[in-house]
């Protein structure tokens, strides 16, 4: 439980606390390492722009690399493009010392923290084209109705189904679940004394799509409120522990996976629910599964799936910040965002790359047809350590009191929000 008497300043207190390592222990390479306060400026000549990402690997790092190399040949300036080995304790660390690095990855978790903070240079209304970011992206980076910055790329939630076992419980294309009916009427004919109809991964960023189709969700962003009480998710995570609870759906742990994609590719569960990053897993560990996508089932308010994505974050305390959105312009380009996509697997965040894409990657489809529907993840400040309460509390989803789970995430919440 967290005590009342927090308030959200103590969340951003400690976002300003710089730990007790120097700088120089960040990854191979500190922000200002002659250890001025000043963050790197350009003067009156070219602009020596520092980029921090937290790499999936070295596709990632080499695509940025390359992007970030061709935009400084053309525009005259330098980028050094650094990767973190542990991206929130080295921007924490950079805002601190007022030398943060001048453009950075932030994820949409973290987002309401670093521009509550004040962290954050707030130039997406200076991006060119900037309605053609899906707008559902745009909301997960905007606080008090101010959009920040530019979403990079995205994943959803879609569902997973082994074609193997498909077929076997006499189930055809049409049988594809469209409703939450259908999902718990195949899930049961899937499940043998070997193999749970549907694994799910536990916490929040999974359970979370019933809610949105249910029309609920754990806060309203734009209100800045908990709303977790609501009848609506009452309703759906109690959907989803009768699942639960007749065996027909099990967690990951339940059948000795750490997530959901290891459970269905070790073929303990016929269907899944994970997002587009399924597809290396299967590739590399499970090759010989056969499996189909699908878009999530609707619920009773639509259709509904979980965004995951970051942004281009430029620092407040940037003195080149000008040429930092001359960069990221470069960097969100369609034709740079599909050229991502083929490096390393990521969906754009521009509508305007959605058909090249699905043209490209037909099998992602049903993925990128949730950015049209998706809700970004919980993004309101100093709500890190309720989320985490959260997702502790929804490892017991099984048999736990539906009710008491979310009235422990409303109180938190509202206590943190006051």
């Amino acid at each position: 439980m967290f005590p009342t008497s927090r308030r959200r300043q103590s969340s951003l207190a400690a976002l300003a606390i710089s730990t007790s390592l120097a700088l120089t222990a960040c990854g191979g390479g500190g922000f200002e390492e002659d250890g001025s306060d000043e963050p790197a400026s350009s003067g009156d000549g070219p602009a020596t722009l520092q980029v921090l990402i937290a790499s999936s690997g070295d596709a990632e790092t080499k695509a940025v690399e390359d992007a970030t190399a061709a935009w400084a040949e053309e525009s005259g300036n330098e980028v050094e493009v650094v990767v973190a080995n542990d991206i929130a304790q080295q921007l924490s660390q950079g805002f601190a010392g007022g030398n943060p690095p001048d453009v950075f990855y932030v994820d949409a978790g973290v987002f309401g923290d670093y521009a509550e903070a004040g962290n954050l240079y707030p130039y997406m209304d200076q991006m060119t084209d900037a309605d053609d970011f899906y707008p559902n992206l745009v909301d997960s980076f905007t606080l008090d109705d101010q959009a920040y910055c530019a979403p990079k790329d995205f994943s959803t939630l879609a569902l997973e189904i082994n074609t193997a076992a498909w077929k076997k419980a006499g189930l055809t294309d049409a049988d594809i679940p469209k409703t939450w009916e259908d999902l718990a009427a195949v899930a049961k004919k899937l499940t043998t004394p070997d193999q749970a109809g549907l694994v799910l991964g536990i916490g929040r960023d999974r359970v979370g799509a019933f809610l949105v189709q249910n029309g609920g969700f754990w806060v309203d962003g734009e209100a800045g409120e908990a709303t977790a009480t609501e009848p609506s998710n009452v309703e759906a995570l109690e959907f989803v522990q009768g699942m639960l609870k007749d065996g027909s759906a099990v967690l990951a742990p339940d059948v000795d996976a750490g997530w959901g994609g290891e459970g269905f590719g070790t073929e303990k569960a016929a269907m899944t629910i994970e997002g587009n990053w399924i597809r290396g897993a299967m590739s590399n560990d499970y090759p010989d599964v056969d499996y189909t996508v699908a878009e999530l089932p609707e619920g009773p308010a639509g259709k509904g799936t979980l965004l995951f994505t970051q942004c281009w974050g430029i620092a407040a305390d940037s003195s080149d910040q000008d040429v930092a959105v001359d960069l990221v312009e470069a960097l969100t380009t369609p034709e740079q965002q599909l050229a991502n996509a083929k490096a390393f697997g990521v969906m754009p965040s521009r509508e305007s790359a959605q058909a090249d894409y699905v043209d490209q990657f037909p099998e992602d489809a049903p993925f990128i047809a949730g950015g049209d529907y998706g809700r970004g993840p919980v993004n309101l400040p100093g709500l890190g350590p309720v989320v985490a309460d959260l997702d502790s509390q929804l490892e017991q989803l099984k048999t736990a009191d539906v009710n008491d789970i979310l009235a422990s995430f409303q109180k938190n919440a509202e206590a943190e929000l006051q």
